[in-house]
C-alpha cells in the first residue's frame, strides 16, 4: 500500500513511520504545519508543531529513508479547531481540542488530501489498535488514545493505520534507539499543544476577553464572589475559584454549573456533581451504523478517568446514557466515549458530544 505517515517529530510517530516502512509500504512522510508562529510552540515538553519539532520529523525521515514533505495547515487548524475551543469555552463547555483535531485535521483535511495524491492510508503515532475496521483500546493502558479517536467515522477508520498501539511506550522508545532514531529520548507532549504556556484561563482570556459575572453559592443563592468570564471555570473543578474559605460546613466547593448567558457560575457540594445519565448529540458509531436496541457498555467521559457502566440507545442524532453507577465532574463539550467490553481489549463503539446530564435513576 501507499501509506502516508503523519509525523509530529515524536517518537511515537517516527516508529509508527518505520514500522509501515518494515511492513513493505511505500511510505512517505508528511509533517503538519499547524501554527503560523512555529517557533512560538515548543516550551519543553510543553507543545508542538514548533521549527524543532519539524527538523527532528525531517531527520526520521532522513534516517528511514523516505520523502519528506511539510504540508501547512494552520489556517484550517486555527478555524476548526484554536476557534472552536475558545467559542465552546465561551459557551460554558469544557471541549477536547484533540479530539477535534483528529476528526477535522489529521483524518479529514489531511486523510482528505492523502487519498487525492493517490495514497491508500494514513499512519499515526496514536495509542491505539485496529483491526478490520474495528477500533480498539492500546495495549499500553496509560498511553491510549482511543478515546480522542472515538469521533472518527468507519470512513475515516477504513483509511487509518495505528502501528504503536500494539506495543508499550517504554519498548517504545527502545525501538526508537535501535533504528537510530534521535528521537528515541525526547520528552512527551504534554497539555494543550497550542497553549504552550499551559495557562489555558490566560489563553482564553486574551482570546475572549473580559466578561464580569458572580460565583454563587448553589444551596443559598449568596453571591460569594465575582468573576471575569466563565471560560475560567469548567465543572468539577475546586481550585482558583476566589471564593475564600470552604462552605459553613467546612467542605470544599465544586463548580456545579456555568450559565454562560447570565454569566452565573455556580459551586456547591460534591454531591451536585453526581450524574446518573448523560445525552451525548453528534452520536458517531465506528461500526457505521447504531446498535440494534440498547446496550450494555462502558462509557468514558474524560480522557483519563471518569469512566462507568452504562446502558446506551442512540435516540435522534443523539445518545441517550444511563449510568448504573453516577460519575462526577461530566461538562458540557466533552466527549463520552462508549466501550464493549472483549477479551482481546476494549472495543470502541461510538462516542457523542455531552449536551447535558440528570440526576434521576
Amino acid at each position: 500500500m501507499r501509506v502516508l505517515a503523519a509525523m509530529s517529530g515524536g517518537v511515537d510517530s517516527a516508529v509508527a513511520a518505520a514500522r509501515a516502512v518494515a511492513a513493505g509500504h511505500d511510505v512517505v512522510g508528511v509533517h503538519l504545519a499547524l501554527s503560523t508562529a512555529p517557533g512560538t510552540l515548543r516550551t519543553g515538553s510543553r507543545g508542538c508543531c514548533s521549527k524543532e519539532d519539524a527538523g527532528d520529523a525531517r531527520r526520521a525521515a532522513d534516517v528511514l529513508g523516505i520523502p519528506f514533505y511539510v504540508w501547512d495547515f494552520a489556517d484550517r487548524f486555527k478555524e476548526d479547531v484554536i476557534d472552536d475551543f475558545v467559542a465552546a469555552y465561551a459557551a460554558g463547555e469544557t471541549p477536547n481540542p484533540c479530539l477535534r483535531c483528529n476528526e477535522k485535521i489529521k483524518f479529514s483535511a489531511l486523510a482528505d488530501r492523502a487519498i487525492a495524491l493517490g495514497f491508500d492510508a494514513v499512519a499515526t503515532g496514536h495509542y491505539a489498535r485496529l483491526s478490520g475496521g474495528v477500533l480498539r483500546r492500546a495495549v499500553d493502558a496509560d498511553k491510549d488514545q482511543s478515546y480522542v479517536l472515538a469521533v472518527l467515522t468507519a470512513g475515516q477508520l477504513a483509511r487509518a493505520m495505528f502501528p504503536v498501539g500494539d506495543t508499550a511506550k517504554p519498548a517504545i522508545r527502545e525501538e526508537a534507539a535501535a533504528r537510530g532514531l534521535a528521537v528515541a529520548d525526547k520528552p512527551d507532549s504534554h497539555d494543550i499543544c497550542f497553549i504552550p504556556s499551559g495557562d489555558t484561563r490566560a489563553f482564553l482570556g486574551a482570546k475572549i476577553g473580559v466578561r464580569p459575572g458572580a460565583v454563587i453559592d448553589a444551596d443559598t443563592g449568596d453571591v460569594l464572589a465575582r468573576h471575569e468570564g466563565v471560560h475560567g471555570f469548567t465543572i468539577g473543578q475546586r481550585k482558583g475559584l476566589g471564593v475564600e474559605g470552604p462552605a459553613a460546613d467546612g467542605r470544599p466547593r465544586y463548580v456545579t454549573a456555568i450559565e454562560p448567558e447570565t454569566g452565573v457560575v455556580r459551586v456547591g457540594s460534591a454531591e451536585r456533581l453526581r450524574v446518573r445519565s448523560i445525552r451525548a448529540e453528534r452520536a458517531v458509531w465506528t461500526a457505521g451504523h447504531a446498535p440494534d436496541g440498547p446496550v450494555e457498555c462502558v462509557v468514558q467521559v474524560r480522557a483519563h478517568g471518569g469512566i462507568a457502566a452504562a446502558v446506551a440507545q442512540q435516540r435522534d442524532s443523539g445518545i441517550d446514557i444511563d449510568l448504573r453507577e453516577p460519575l462526577t465532574g461530566v461538562a458540557k463539550g466533552q466527549a463520552a466515549v462508549l466501550y464493549l467490553p472483549d477479551a482481546d481489549g476494549d472495543i470502541v463503539l461510538g462516542s457523542g458530544t455531552i449536551a447535558g446530564t440528570g440526576s434521576r435513576g
